[in-house]
């Protein structure tokens, strides 16, 4: 990724303590690090939740592949729909 550069801009602190970094940042997630006092490093970040960082696992990747491949060669039909109903409707039993 090719670093941007720009000359240094005058921001000020608002009293709640926000800066406005601009439009373009709106809505985004960034890391904030202070270096030293009065001195902050800001990245823009993708955040993942704790409970779905297993879907970055290696396993999950892999069999998330393989099902859109199956998917990819088994595309979803109709067909057999009433067949499958009628299937299941016959075997089910009343209940009392």
């Amino acid at each position: 990724m090719p670093a941007l550069t720009s000359s240094p801009s005058v921001k000020i602190i608002g009293a709640n303590g926000q800066i406005s970094l601009g439009k373009q940042f709106a809505g985004r997630q960034v890391l904030v690090e202070e270096k030293e006092a009065g001195v902050w490093l800001i990245r823009t970040a993708t955040v993942i939740p704790d409970n779905e960082r297993w879907l970055h696992e290696p396993q999950a990747a892999a069999d998330l592949s393989n099902a859109l491949a199956w998917s990819a060669n088994n595309p979803a039909s109709d067909a057999q729909t009433d067949a499958l109903f009628s299937s299941v409707l016959s075997s089910a039993s009343p209940s009392e």
